[in-house]
């Protein structure tokens, strides 16, 4: 278990208290807690990746265990923001919808030995939805037209980004068996 991992378990791990901080009223600071837990979080995943790049530190669990991390992280956060009224389902729906179509598409690829790896519009998509996501927690008045512009943003990445990774990667789909 070397420090990516570990870095990849505590971002599921901080996933519930993120989740409890953002929809069960403890404190008066509660969204403030759940920002602050999801803004860890998410730098964790900027982290993982970079430090096993750079000390070669990748492993078949990371490889399996970041993508996993990140798709609970961000569809918790989605999902919990449908219930406070903050984002319309269908948008939640898209974003997810795209998540198990790469999904399912890098499993038939890798079934063929092919790796595919992160598109920068996937990253792009990453860093929109969890800027969204962190608007939308914070609610500030003096910031919704931001929020609905960022939100905007993140769709349209999420859309481009598949479409992306479906164009570059079409042959994968085609029977090689």
């Amino acid at each position: 278990m070397n420090l990516p991992n570990k870095l990849t378990m505590f971002r599921v791990i901080l996933i519930p208290f993120f989740v409890v901080f953002l929809l069960v009223d403890i404190t008066s600071y509660d969204k403030w807690i759940a920002l602050a837990i999801f803004m860890i979080a998410s730098l964790t995943d900027l982290l993982d990746g970079k430090i096993a790049r750079k000390y070669n530190l990748v492993t078949n669990f990371g490889k399996f265990m970041d993508p996993l991390a990140d798709k609970l992280l961000v569809c918790s956060a989605l999902i919990c923001l449908i219930e406070l009224a903050k984002i319309p389902s269908w948008i939640v729906i898209v974003i997810i919808a795209r998540e198990f179509i790469i999904s399912g598409f890098r499993l038939v690829a890798s079934d063929n030995g092919v790796v595919i790896a992160a598109s920068y519009w996937g990253k792009f998509k990453t860093t929109f939805q969890m800027i969204m996501i962190c608007l939308m927690i914070a609610d500030i008045e003096a910031l919704k037209l931001l929020t609905t512009i960022t939100m905007w943003v993140a769709v349209a990445l999420t859309v481009v980004s598949l479409a992306d990774y479906l164009i570059k990667n079409k042959d994968v789909m085609r029977e090689t068996k």
